[in-house]
């Protein structure tokens, strides 16, 4: 069964025949748009509220993205299981019986997560804004306006990315609670904290979280020294090593 397109379709098998992947892939569109959706509406009812210079920093398109740094833990949940539960039940034996290949296992996996995350990513990103504008009342933007649909497709991305980080992370780490436990904190504590820590918040500035924000931002951030090129770069690059470091110790390791 070393054919690829032959271990493309297995995994692609077990992947949408398990319920938990379409209810993580429903909650992230979910959680993202409706968190978003509620962020726009709350800043539209304090708009005369806000600062001067508030209001001219404000940008709506990454305001109606809010959502995506809560709407990213039911990614990370996905794509962890995807590996972590053939780890969990001992079907992985069966798999890499079937497909010695360790290159071939990893690649067919990948291909899945991409194929099935970055469609529902498109579709919740395009309906995050445009749901999100809609609540901004006379403070939105138009998805023609400059850097705005740049943005739109960004945040897709930035949440595929993210999964094929998470995928790699699995792969690695093998238990799916071990992987979650590494994960959940570094994006909701680690990453957040030492970004406000002034001896290393140079460094966290090039955490994959922080590069992300960048690709969903229209309105230049200040705080960090790059723009959403270079942050869509940064945010490959970790999904790239971390997919290289599950291979390196696929390879290396049995079931």
């Amino acid at each position: 069964m070393g054919d690829f397109s032959a271990v493309l379709l297995s995994e692609w098998v077990k992947v949408k025949t398990v319920k938990s992947t379409w209810i993580t892939l429903l909650v992230a569109f979910v959680v993202t748009a409706g968190l978003g959706a509620v962020i726009s509406a709350v800043t539209n009812s304090q708009w005369n509220s806000m600062s001067e210079s508030d209001r001219l920093t404000f940008d709506a398109t990454s305001t109606s993205f809010s959502g995506v740094y809560l709407g990213q833990l039911a990614v990370i949940v996905f794509a962890v299981l995807v590996v972590g539960n053939e780890y969990s039940s001992g079907m992985i034996r069966a798999t890499l019986a079937a497909v010695p290949q360790r290159a071939t296992l990893l690649l067919a996996k990948t291909a899945v997560v991409l194929l099935l995350v970055l469609p529902v990513a498109l579709v919740t990103s395009f309906v995050t804004f445009f749901l999100g504008q809609a609540l901004l009342g006379d403070h939105n933007v138009s998805i023609g306006d400059h850097g705005v649909l740049r943005a739109v497709v960004g945040m897709a991305l930035y949440m595929t990315l993210i999964a094929l980080l998470s995928l790699g992370v699995g792969f690695m780490l093998r238990k799916p609670v071990l992987s979650l436990g590494l994960l959940m904190p570094f994006f909701f504590l680690i990453s957040p904290i030492l970004s406000a820590v002034p001896k290393v918040k140079n460094v966290a500035r090039y955490f994959p979280d922080t590069a992300g924000s960048q690709m969903v931002h229209v309105v230049p951030s200040t705080s960090v020294p790059y723009g959403p090129l270079a942050g869509f770069f940064i945010c490959l690059a970790w999904a790239a090593a971390c997919l290289l470091g599950g291979y390196a110790l696929l390879k290396r390791r049995d079931a």
